[in-house]
């Protein structure tokens, strides 16, 4: 919870649509892709909430529409009580200081023209952060420590560095603001699992000394698994699932996350040999034109008729387990 008792962030109805434009002299919108169709989510201080589902799904435009990245098309995102939409400019460059992202791609999200030193130390300069250039330099070698990086990196350029390395470096960036709230876009998708887990466990130690609260988005289950409190499933632009870590592993209700938990490999040969995995028939429809009803119901095996004309309510089945299944 944050100071005055609230979530630190509040996602209500959030929509999103992309305008689809068609070609020729007179282009016109022929279409929306509804990547985002009105999820409702509550972040609360200090904890992790995990976002998993598969590509296209919604994941990462949530998350820029929570920064205000991209403009909702309608609902409203509120951090720390206030809705983002109504701030004034002065209002929203000390909300920004407050929260940051985590890109998923460590190759292009840095500056090549830069250094290291230059990238961590541009924002303490536009935010007036660190006014002065040796308190800059002190500002930056703290945060190269703070993610296990020798300070003497300060004058490597991004190609100089490795993979994880330069992720460390984005993270540091993200750090030089004092954030409280961090969007984590698929931090560890582009790394080898060895830096993966090397990642993972900064984020958790990180966590727990600064009090940050992360979005942590993801496709890979077993990485959320280790870092989340709670996770939400995400299956076209919709929350079809919404529980705390242990209970979705151990008792997803949901059947798209049943399909997505069968197909994570288990470590016991045993055990692994005698489970049947889910096998979800057809492909995931298109976002330009979703399916009626329930948006699962064309790969569901447990639809039924009225799958295909009621739209599931995102409900409480038990104390803090939310599913969007007619059937649950």
């Amino acid at each position: 919870m944050s100071a005055n008792g609230q979530p630190l962030v509040q996602v209500q109805h959030l929509v999103k649509h992309f305008p689809v434009i068609g070609g020729g002299i007179f282009a016109k919108t022929i279409g929306v892709v509804r990547a985002v169709d009105g999820v409702s989510v509550t972040i609360h201080q200090g904890e992790t909430l995990g976002v998993v589902g598969e590509s296209g799904c919604g994941k990462t435009t949530l998350g820029r529409c929570i920064l205000q990245l991209e403009r909702p098309t309608s609902g409203r995102v509120l951090f720390e009580g206030q809705d983002l939409a109504s701030l004034t400019e002065p209002e929203w460059r000390v909300v920004r200081r407050k929260m940051q992202v985590i890109f998923q791609d460590p190759y292009s999200s840095l500056n090549p023209r830069m250094t290291v030193g230059q990238i961590l130390a541009e924002p303490l300069k536009v935010h007036a952060i660190e006014p002065d250039r040796q308190g800059r330099r002190q500002r930056v070698a703290a945060l190269l420590t703070d993610v296990g990086l020798l300070p003497e990196l300060v004058h490597r350029y991004p190609h100089e560095l490795s993979g994880g390395q330069r992720q460390r470096v984005g993270i540091a960036r993200a750090l030089a603001m004092n954030p409280s709230f961090i969007v984590c876009d698929e931090p560890v998708s582009a790394l080898d699992v060895s830096i993966q887990a090397q990642i993972i466990n900064l984020l958790d130690a990180l966590q727990e000394r600064l009090g940050l609260t992360y979005l942590f988005v993801a496709h890979d289950l077993s990485v959320v698994r280790h870092i989340s409190d709670r996770v939400a499933v995400m299956y076209l632009g919709k929350i079809v699932e919404l529980t705390d870590w242990q209970r979705l592993y151990e008792e997803p209700l949901h059947p798209y996350t049943k399909a997505l938990l069968s197909a994570v490999p288990i470590p016991d040969p045993e055990v692994e040999a005698h489970r049947e995995p889910i096998i979800l028939t057809g492909e995931v429809p298109s976002p330009l034109n979703p399916p009626s009803g329930c948006v699962f119901h064309p790969r569901c095996p447990m639809a039924i008729a009225d799958c295909q004309a009621m739209v599931p309510e995102l409900r409480e089945i038990r104390p803090g387990h939310w599913v969007s299944c007619i059937r649950a």
